[in-house]
Formats: structure tokens, C-alpha cells, sequence
């Protein structure tokens, strides 16, 4: 949008006045040339110093008087050229033409009569911003260049930067809120390449103030929280901590191979010692030996507390001398120290002590415990089953003497060693008597056949018949029927058969009592675990802790981590509370 161009004007009574008084004192040209308007429109030019006048003016228009004589070419010539401004200040750039430059000599403030002031050439804007100026300071001007001469007269230049400001401050003042004043403002004065110089080189030299000011804290913090702790854990790992002596073994729990043959005897063959049984045997031995009774027997044993707390040993490893069985267990695990690898069925353990001797009793002692426990593991279970058959096998042979004794009681008893053969043996009599019968009947019907038999014969023939009748009845009833209370031959058989019968089937319980023994024993040798060491305990020559330089680098890790967290921690915090 184009700003509208206001137009002011001059009283004509003071323009008038004004020339009244020129003419008194000499001739005045009142037409100003092409170089005094040119210089005038740029008076009229709002300034960056004048941010607050922004109304563009158009210089005045000269009056129309009659020409008067120019002035001289001696005149002109005598008067001196016109001074550019210093650059050194900002100041609104007023420009003076030529006849004022003569007028005032190179001087600030300009001439002193009507007539020099007019031929400065002044605009209407600066008149009336002198008048301003002037009542400011409590004068009373007549008129606008009354109000130029009495300010110049007091040693006032109402054209200055100064002087403007102040008075557009004074227009907006009733318009705008009050202020605070602030002491940041930069000045307003250009400085020259040596002060821009001079300020860069301080602010160089305060930048390197300031990076030497924070990397001496840095190394203050560096030192204190992460170097002079380092050197601490340094001198105390090589000159003041105890060596330590450790004693290295290795051993493996083996089961004893299968006596049966078959797939199951290959497949035991094939996982051999590295069995689920014992990986769990093994670990089961490892957590003994880390345990507290194993502190404790070999506390009893060897006397684990008090070569801990032997005075000859620095205070950080130094067991106290009433140190509770938790403050000796604590230690133990540290000297102590287990592993078990399942890939290959290895048990590996590290005994440390401060002297070697008592570095491989600690693990002679320790390898003990662990043969014991081991053979401790499997006890249970072979006794169950040994003890099964065996109870098993004592009752099976308690039964046949049990049969046993019922047959021999029997035989005795009635007399009768065998059944079988007692009944035999009566049959042959049987048989024998029966044929003597019949030849006597026999020999009874020949005698009978003659027509005069003889009676003796006959008689005698008869009571051999009958005799031998009463003989063999006799037999037949003591093969069934018992004679003078006593029990029949068919009785005394069956009870023996039945006794006879029991003890064979005694006696093969006996036999199968006696196979399931061997088979319990068989299976109880195989569960035997047994521990067979690979490396033995060894004393060493040699200290093996502690480890200075490991330890003091592994110290400086730990150090300057800790330092880098709180570090981090501490920039984010402080950005947060910040934002």
C-alpha cells in the first residue's frame, strides 16, 4: 500500500518576517538550487536512527521574490567546502548545503542570525522539530527560526539523533506502557576494526578460559572418582594383598558296566559315564562340597577358620577372629570354587589357601567328602534290594526245612521209609501166598480125585488153605485198613506224597529265591558309582592371586563406568528440570 505524502505548511507571517530582516542585512536568494533540493528531499527521508517519524514529506516550495544579485565569485570561492560527517557516530544524516557550511565555519550548531538560518536551508520538518525541541527545554519561540537561533544559543543541536528520539518518545509516551530500562542494549556507536579485534580476541581468550576451566573439572572429577581409586586398588593388589596359593583337581563319577548283555548292556556301554545318572550324581556332588557342611567338617578336620584368621593375613581377606559360621561360609565359596561341565561329565575344583600345603590338604579333604558322599548316594537303594531278595531267599529255605522235617517226621512216625516201596513189598507177599494157595488147592483136588482119598492128606491140605487164606486177608487189610491202631499203609503213603510233594515244591521256590539274590546283586554292583580323579591335588610354587594387573584394569572398568552412568544421569536430569 503506497503512503499518503501529507503536506505541511509555513506561516507566511514568519517567512515574511524572516525576509523583512534578510533584506536589512543584505541581499538573500531565495531560489534554492537542484543540489539544495535534492539535499532537502533527503533531509525530509525518514532515517534508521528516526524509526518512529515514518510520514515522508515534500520540501516546500521557495517563494516567488524578485531576483536579487547573486552573490560574488569571491564570495563563493572564499567560502570553505563542506565537511563530511564522522563516521564514528550514528546520527540522523542531516545534510547542510554550501551556504550554510560558510555561514557556520565547520561548526556544529550553525549561524546565530535569521538570515544564516535560512540559508541553511532548512525544511519545514526540521523547523518545526526545532520548535518542538525548543518548547521541550522551556523556551518560547515567536517563531520556527527563533526556535533554531535560541537553541543554537544554548549550545543545542535540535537536529541531532538524540534530540528526535527524545521526541517521538515524548509523542508515543501517553500511548505506550512504561518500560523497564535495560542495560543489554548494545551500544549504538560502530566500532572500528581494531575494537572488533580487540573483542574477538576476548572473547577467544574467554573460551579458552572457559574450556580450561571445565577440563580441569573434568580431570578433577576423572581423578577423584575414577583415577585415584584405580591407583588405590593398584597399590593395595601389588604391595599389600596376600598371595594366595590354588591347588587345581579334576574328577569324574563313573558306574560300574552292566553284567547282562543284550541292548540294554550296549546302550549303558554307549552313554557310559555320561549318563542322566550321573550328571545328576555329579551335580549332586558338587552342591555338597559348596555346601555348609562341608565348611563345617572341614573346619572340624583342618581347622578352616582359624588359617583364615591368621594375622599374617591383609584385613580385606582376613577372616575376624569371632566371625560368625555365615562370615566363614561367605569366605568359603570365595576359596572354594566348583564347576561341573555336562558335556564331558567333568567335575573341576579350585582349593585356595595362603600356604601350598594347606591349599592341597583343603583338597584332599575336600576329594574325601566328595568319595563318601558318592558312595553314600546309591547305598539306599542297593540295600532295598538286597534285602528284598535276600529276605526272600531266607524265607524260601526256611520253608523247605520246614518240608523236610514234616516227611522225616512222617517216616518216622509210621515207621515207613517209603510209601511206594512199602506198598510193593506187600504186594509181592500177597502175590506169593496167593500162588502157594493155589497150589495147595491143587494138590487138594488131585488127593481128592482118587475114589478113596486119604483123610490126613486131605486135612492137611485144607488147613494149609486156610491158612494161607487167613495170611493173605491179613495183608489186603493192612494195605487199607490199620492194624492194632495204627494208620494203613494207603494213609502213611499219602501223607508222604504229600509231604514229598511240598518239599520239591519248597525246594523250587528255594532254587528261584536264590536266582532273584543274584540278579538283586548283580543290580546293586551296577548302581555302584565310583570316583575316579583325572588331575590330583598338587601343591603349587607359585602365588596365583591375587592377579594385580587384571584386577587394577578390571577396578579402572568398574570405576569409569559407575563415574559415566551417574554422569549421564546426572546431564539428563538437569535437561529435564531445565526444559
Amino acid at each position: 500500500m503506497t503512503p499518503t505524502v501529507k503536506k505541511f505548511r509555513i506561516r507566511r507571517s514568519d517567512v515574511a518576517r524572516s525576509l523583512a530582516r534578510q533584506r536589512a542585512n543584505g541581499p538573500l536568494t531565495t531560489e534554492p538550487s537542484k543540489t539544495e533540493r535534492a539535499e532537502a528531499v533527503a533531509d525530509d527521508a525518514p532515517t534508521p536512527g528516526s524509526a518512529a517519524v515514518t510520514t515522508p514529506e515534500q520540501p516546500l516550495e521557495p517563494l516567488k521574490k524578485p531576483k536579487t544579485p547573486k552573490p560574488s565569485s569571491d564570495a563563493k570561492s572564499a567560502a570553505p567546502k563542506p565537511k563530511s560527517p564522522p563516521k564514528s557516530k550514528q546520527t540522523p544524516n542531516f545534510k547542510k548545503p554550501a551556504a550554510a557550511a560558510s555561514n557556520t565555519g565547520g561548526n556544529s550548531t550553525g549561524g546565530t542570525t535569521d538570515a544564516d538560518i535560512l540559508a541553511e536551508g532548512l525544511t519545514g520538518r526540521q523547523l518545526r522539530i526545532a520548535r518542538r525541541v525548543a518548547l521541550r527545554h522551556g523556551l518560547k519561540p515567536e517563531t520556527d527560526i527563533d526556535a533554531v537561533r535560541m537553541l543554537r544559543a544554548q549550545g543545542i543541536d535540535p537536529f541531532t539523533r538524540e534530540s528526535i528520539l527524545d521526541l517521538v518518545a515524548e509523542k508515543k509516551k501517553a500511548n505506550l506502557p512504561a518500560t523497564v530500562p535495560s542495560s543489554d542494549v548494545p551500544s549504538p556507536q560502530v566500532q572500528s576494526e581494531a575494537d572488533i579485534a580487540r573483542e574477538v580476541q576476548k572473547i577467544q581468550s574467554e573460551i579458552a578460559q572457559r574450556r580450561k576451566r571445565r577440563i580441569a573439572l573434568l580431570t578433577a572429577r576423572l581423578s577423584a572418582f575414577v583415577f585415584v581409586p584405580t591407583l588405590l586398588a593398584g597399590i593395595y593388589y601389588f604391595l599389600i594383598a596376600t598371595p594366595m596359593f590354588a591347588t587345581h583337581s579334576q574328577f569324574i563319577i563313573q558306574q560300574a558296566d552292566g553284567q547282562g548283555g543284550g541292548a540294554a548292556a550296549g546302550l549303558g556301554g554307549m552313554f557310559g559315564a555320561g549318563g542322566a545318572g550321573t550328571t545328576q550324581d555329579a551335580v549332586t556332588v558338587q552342591s555338597y562340597l559348596t555346601s555348609r557342611e562341608a565348611m563345617l567338617r572341614l573346619d572340624e578336620d583342618l581347622g578352616f577358620k582359624a588359617h583364615f584368621s591368621a594375622p599374617s593375613i591383609d584385613y580385606f581377606q582376613r577372616l575376624p577372629q569371632d566371625a560368625s559360621n555365615e562370615d566363614a561360609y561367605a569366605l568359603y565359596t570365595e576359596k572354594v570354587k566348583i564347576g561341573f561341565d555336562p558335556t564331558e561329565g567333568i567335575v573341576r575344583m579350585e582349593v585356595i589357601a595362603t600356604t601350598p600345603e594347606d591349599s592341597e590338604a583343603f583338597a584332599t579333604a575336600l576329594l574325601s567328602y566328595a568319595e563318601e558322599q558318592v558312595d553314600n548316594l546309591t547305598q539306599r537303594l542297593r540295600e532295598d534290594q538286597m534285602s528284598g531278595a535276600r529276605a526272600s531267599y531266607e524265607e524260601a529255605e526256611a520253608k523247605v526245612e520246614e518240608a523236610q522235617q514234616r516227611v522225616l517226621d512222617l517216616q518216622e512216625s509210621r515207621g515207613v521209609l517209603s510209601a511206594d516201596l512199602e506198598a510193593s513189598t506187600q504186594m509181592q507177599q500177597i502175590a506169593t501166598f496167593e500162588l502157594q494157595l493155589a497150589n495147595e488147592q491143587l494138590r487138594l483136588q488131585e488127593i481128592m480125585q482118587n475114589p478113596r482119598p486119604n483123610a490126613s492128606r486131605v486135612a492137611l491140605r485144607e488147613g494149609n488153605i486156610q491158612r494161607l487164606e487167613g495170611i493173605i486177608e491179613e495183608l489186603r487189610g493192612e494195605m487199607t485198613e490199620g492194624a492194632d491202631g495204627q494208620a494203613s499203609l494207603a494213609r502213611v503213603s499219602g501223607e508222604l506224597v504229600i509231604a514229598q510233594a511240598d518239599l520239591e515244591t519248597r525246594q523250587v521256590m528255594l532254587s528261584q529265591s536264590l536266582q532273584q539274590l543274584e540278579s538283586a546283586r548283580i543290580e546293586a554292583n551296577r548302581q555302584v558309582r565310583y570316583l575316579s580323579l583325572g588331575v590330583r591335588p598338587i601343591a603349587p610354587d607359585e602365588a596365583s592371586y591375587p592377579r594385580a594387573l587384571e584386577n587394577t584394569f578390571l577396578a579402572f572398568l568398574i570405576f569409569a563406568g559407575i563415574y559415566l552412568m551417574v554422569s549421564l544421569t546426572v546431564s539428563v536430569l538437569r535437561e529435564q528440570v531445565s526444559g
